[in-house]
């Protein structure tokens, strides 16, 4: 139907023209009302389930996650806070921001979220990745693990409290980062934007593992990270000679690299007990019930030179059921990502190249002496190059990087003594029966550093109890987090809200 402008309406005049208009008004199609949300009754499994759905995955460029920051607007809109999406350069890009005013009698509580994700292989999911599956008790689907199904849980846990007509003694603010993921926009941005929204007393956000028993169900430790493992990437470069592929040769680019690689495989930088990680293993020693395991990890601990400290860390990583983890809680690590080399299949190519990423332990070796030893562990091949690299960091020169990576290495823990790390760690004791709980380093890093750096502190959760198999799916395929233990994270979230409530 041909639709009536309001000069048409005029020019038939009087109230012809209105009842044509208003005719013409009502036969036109009209947006779908938004679907009526409960934001008080929100199921944690359900609630992960919708932030899946969305694919905000990116390889580093920042993904698409202005409808999901639109679906937590709606949500939260609909309990009363206070809402703002804050669009980044990058079309369709934006962070979320929702608060919860407060009585004002401490300074806010931030919990830091991610909305976006890594890309997959879809090829090697058994599901699809984006479609939230649930199979044998099991969700799927990238961000489940990583840490969709964490923000579910807190989201779902603040809005029970607010649909109990609690008042907390602070805000309480949630962040939906865009960009945690090595994205140009994140947290760092965001904080030179406008530093007020954000800024905060304390902030939880994704970090320390609760780690269960052979059962893969029953905790039997829980770590609140307290400090992040900082990363830097370093490149190796081959060269070789450049010729016709019919002629194939020693003096391969390409073979060179990957030999050199092959060398670096085996070496692993030398095991360093810091401050933060010996309370850490110190809890493991005392909550594993594997004799063999407790007397390794002692071992460690007590360890006299460098050489024993060595041989006894690998016998930890032996014993481990969490082998990988525990490996990166004691040393820095060094993980080959990516290889580059040829540019026809007729061409043996002159070069090839490496990129590596280096997991620094605050508080560890130098990076200094771990790259010589990298090289050292190369040989003396003048055809083989290491540097540190500023790949996707800006246009730093490697001399600048190793300045600021040392500098990481002094970066201190936040501290314990807290109403906030107190409210965590009871809640864990609540949720999970009495589960140990310990401050320790986070393997990995997260977008904290905003706050880190103005000495702020941040404590890190994953809210679910997980097995190996778990962690290992992290950024991996067919990542996944039991439906139980959303509801476990859900509860944990919300006790340890509770004693922030006022009267």
């Amino acid at each position: 139907m041909e639709r009536i402008s309001r000069r048409t309406a005029m020019r038939i005049g009087g109230t012809a023209g209105l009842a044509a208009l208003t005719a013409a008004c009502s036969a036109a199609p009209s947006a779908p009302p938004r679907p009526k949300i409960d934001p008080f009754d929100l199921d944690p499994v359900e609630l992960t389930k919708k932030m899946v759905r969305f694919d905000t995955s990116h390889n580093g460029e920042g993904g698409r996650t202005l409808p999901h920051a639109q679906m937590l607007r709606d949500i939260f809109d609909a309990a009363g806070a206070r809402t703002e999406i804050i669009p980044t350069p990058k079309p369709d890009n934006a962070h979320f921001i929702a608060r919860v005013p407060g009585a004002g009698r401490a300074r806010p509580l931030l919990f830091l979220g991610h909305s976006d994700v890594v890309s997959v292989e879809r090829e090697r999911w058994s599901v699809d990745p984006y479609r939230a599956d649930v199979v044998d008790g099991w969700v799927y689907g990238r961000g489940t693990l990583d840490m969709k199904g964490t923000n579910a849980a807190f989201v779902s846990a603040l809005l029970k409290h607010l649909g109990e007509g609690a008042r907390f003694d602070r805000d309480i603010v949630f962040l939906s980062d865009c960009d945690e993921e090595a994205g140009p926009h994140g947290t760092s941005w965001l904080a030179k934007q406008d530093w007020a929204k954000i800024d905060a007393g304390a902030v939880i956000t994704e970090g320390g593992w609760i780690l269960t028993r052979s059962d893969g169900v029953t905790p039997m430790l829980a770590a609140v990270t307290v400090i992040d493992k900082t990363a830097a990437n370093v490149e190796l470069t081959a060269t070789g000679t450049t010729t016709h592929s019919s002629k194939p040769m020693p003096d391969s680019a390409i073979i060179r690299l990957n030999r050199a690689i092959g060398r670096l495989a085996d070496y692993q930088p030398p095991v360093a007990i810091t401050p933060t990680a010996r309370p850490y293993f110190e809890a493991l020693a005392a909550a594993t019930d594997n004799p063999q395991l407790a007397s390794a990890v002692r071992i460690l601990l007590g360890a006299g030179d460098q050489n024993e400290r060595n041989r006894a860390g690998d016998l930890v990583v032996q014993l481990s059921p969490y082998p990988w983890l525990h490996n990166a809680l004691m040393r820095h690590t060094i993980t080959q990502v990516i290889e580059q080399s040829g540019y026809r299949t007729n061409v043996m190519p002159g070069s090839a190249s490496a990129i590596m990423n280096l997991r620094l332990i605050p508080g560890g070796p130098s990076v200094a002496g771990t790259l010589d030893q990298m090289r050292a562990t190369l040989g003396g091949d003048n055809q083989l190059k290491l540097q540190l690299t500023a790949r996707g960091l800006g246009q730093q020169t490697p001399e600048q990087l190793l300045t600021q990576y040392e500098g990481r290495l002094t970066n201190t823990p936040s501290g314990t003594d807290t109403d906030v790390y107190r409210a965590l760690e009871q809640a864990l004791k609540d949720t999970y029966a009495g589960v140990p709980v310990t401050p320790g380093p986070f393997e990995a890093g997260t977008s904290s550093s905003p706050w880190r750096e103005r000495g702020i502190p941040v404590y890190g959760i994953y809210p679910y109890p997980v097995d190996n198999d778990t962690i290992v799916r992290m950024h991996g395929n067919d990542e996944r987090v039991r439906a139980d233990a959303l509801h476990h994270a859900h509860d944990l979230m919300y006790r340890v809200l509770a004693p922030l409530r006022t009267p």
